[in-house]
């Protein structure tokens, strides 16, 4: 499956490595096809280096290492969401056509898409 991993994913997963998020992502890290946009990247390393700059090296271990398809922002929008700054993660997951979109943001879990199905770290656990 191709998943796209929110940025609070990431976030969660450097900060708390026993989490439910570190090990979502390190599951479809290990047994799918991780994908990541720009706009990840870009909000990952801005929050981190705001609110814990301590995990700035983390941060650049963690994209070494991990093994992922980097989408670039799209600024086309086919759904809309609230939140401005979540468009292109939204954008870039449908035209990337991927299968899932694993976030802790309530903008992305009310949106009840059919593709790409927007679930929590905890949901795709127990169900994938």
């Amino acid at each position: 499956m191709k998943i796209l991993v929110d940025t609070n994913i990431l976030i969660s997963a450097i900060l708390f490595p026993a989490s439910k998020p570190a090990e979502a992502l390190l599951k479809v890290s290990e047994e799918h096809e991780l994908v990541l946009c720009e706009q990840n990247l870009r909000e990952l390393r801005e929050v981190i280096r705001r609110k814990e700059p301590e995990y700035s090296q983390d941060v650049e271990v963690l994209l070494v290492e991990l093994a992922y398809e980097l989408i670039p922002d799209s600024y086309y929008a086919e759904k809309l969401i609230r939140d401005p700054k979540n468009q292109p993660i939204l954008n870039a997951a449908i035209l990337a056509n991927v299968d899932l979109l694993i976030t802790g943001d309530k903008d992305f879990l009310v949106l009840e898409l059919e593709q790409p199905h927007c679930i929590t770290a905890a949901q795709f656990l127990e169900n994938y």
